[in-house]
């Protein structure tokens, strides 16, 4: 099992989340990646509901997670620290010219023109629910959403992954669509909806989920 008390590589990660964001914070994108190939790693957990410590701000200056150590490098970011390990091990990114930079390019792609117009109705819908002015933005948010899935399905064709071989950008681009879980939206879209399904059916991901929700501590009251 790669989550090992004392392994080199460390990424951080939360004690705790809202419930309706477990499953979903960002840590789940390397957790994924490292068990894909197989390394072992430990955890830094923060509170969530907590002021970060002036410690945890020099290694992530936006207090946010996953940040990221393998005693050699030490980084911020989703998307950067996916394209370290893809540059570390060919089953995460192919070395084929053309395959390789496919990859990265959805890889920016996922986080780029993708996520953020998801995690915006994903925000309205899980946050912001009961303000007026997030029920006025929906519609749009909504439309803005179905523009980019269309868009999407239509480059990933009969493909089963974005760059060839299962990849970085997979990993990044699967988490993406998880934003949409609350909703029926992707269903819409049944390219997509297979292609998330292929993602969350692999060994790796079923591992790197169940680590990620068995690292929560149930708030008091809850």
């Amino acid at each position: 099992m790669p989550l090992c008390d004392d392994a080199a590589t460390v990424i951080s990660g939360f004690s705790n989340v809202p419930p309706q964001v477990r499953g979903h914070v960002r840590d789940l994108r390397i957790r994924w990646a490292l068990e894909e190939i197989g390394r072992d790693y430990r955890l830094d957990l923060i509170d969530a509901m907590a002021p970060r410590s002036g410690e945890y701000r020099q290694w992530q200056p936006f207090g946010q997670v996953p940040a990221f150590d393998d005693g050699e490098i030490r980084m911020f970011e989703s998307g950067a620290i996916l394209l370290y390990l893809g540059e570390q091990d060919p089953h995460l990114l192919p070395t084929a010219p053309q395959a390789r930079w496919q990859a990265i390019t959805w890889l920016f792609a996922a986080g780029n023109s993708v996520e953020p117009a998801l995690a915006h109705l994903n925000g309205l819908d899980l946050f912001f629910a009961q303000e007026p002015w997030a029920e006025q933005a929906r519609p749009g948010a909504v439309k803005q959403a179905r523009r980019k899935l269309a868009s999407l399905q239509k480059a990933l064709g009969e493909r089963a992954w974005l760059a060839g071989p299962f990849s970085i950008a997979d990993v990044l681009m699967v988490t993406v669509l998880r934003l949409l879980d609350h909703t029926d939206i992707l269903a819409e879209f049944p390219a997509l909806a297979a292609y998330k399904a292929r993602g969350e059916d692999r060994p790796a991901f079923a591992r790197a989920l169940a680590e990620q929700l068995e690292a929560y501590v149930a708030p008091t009251g809850e």
